[in-house]
């Protein structure tokens, strides 16, 4: 893409880009560029500061690791989502490490992560957006933190599948059992049982393509 081809797509996600100065939009621009990852492809090791991502088709799931091996998915990205965590000399305050691997075949509009923070240094608008974003991000941490620490297994899994079926507007969820519990931060045996009892209650079917939710009230209510 020329740099002039982000201009439309920036206005459109980026509430300040009217607010700051054509040459600082010219700038991000010009350090803009698109890419494309496979599905499995880790796009962000750690801390290192890889930009701001723009996703524009896919999914990316963003998680942290423990010495072990262990991970934990704090959220996942889809379409039109904007990733602030990947861009730590924007927001210096981030000391740990986030990973982020696509979930599936996807394409991102990535903006340079020094020019970012250049740009943000001189023009408040951008650095109280980048701020907004990262808090509105933490709240989605705690409440996976929340959950894992305080929520029983039944109400993690229906609190999961209600919000799938939100977000895909279907009432069949396409994701492995390995899949879901990675996104819950649990163990897919842990996951396979639950999801055998809440077929057994007639809750939900269970096969190979995936899950469908059978009763949504019964779901509703041991999420709520």
């Amino acid at each position: 893409m020329e740099p002039t081809d982000f201009e439309p797509v920036y206005r459109e996600y980026f509430p300040f880009w009217d607010k700051i100065p054509p040459g600082e939009r010219a700038y991000i621009c010009q350090n803009s560029y698109t890419i494309t990852y496979p599905k499995g492809k880790n796009i962000h090791d750690g801390n290192e500061c890889s930009g701001v991502f723009l996703v524009r088709k896919g999914s990316l799931r963003l998680y942290i690791m423990s010495e072990e091996g262990k991970d934990i998915t704090l959220y996942r990205l889809h379409r039109g989502d904007i990733c602030m965590l990947s861009a730590s000399c924007v927001l210096e305050a981030i000391t740990f490490d986030v990973f982020i691997d696509a979930e599936e075949d996807s394409g991102c509009y990535v903006i340079g992560g020094p020019a970012f923070a250049a740009v943000s240094e001189r023009c408040t608008d951008i650095k109280i957006f980048a701020l907004e974003m990262a808090v509105s991000r933490f709240s989605d941490v705690m409440w996976v933190m929340q959950q894992i620490l305080f929520m029983s297994m039944d109400r993690r899994l229906a609190v999961f599948l209600s919000d799938e079926c939100a977000r895909t507007g279907s009432d069949t969820i396409l994701l492995t059992h390995g899949q879901i519990a990675r996104y819950m931060g649990s163990a897919r045996e842990v996951v396979s049982r639950m999801l055998k009892y809440f077929a057994n209650e007639g809750i939900v079917e269970v096969s190979r393509k995936g899950v469908k939710i059978l009763d949504r009230k019964r779901l509703h209510e041991l999420a709520f």
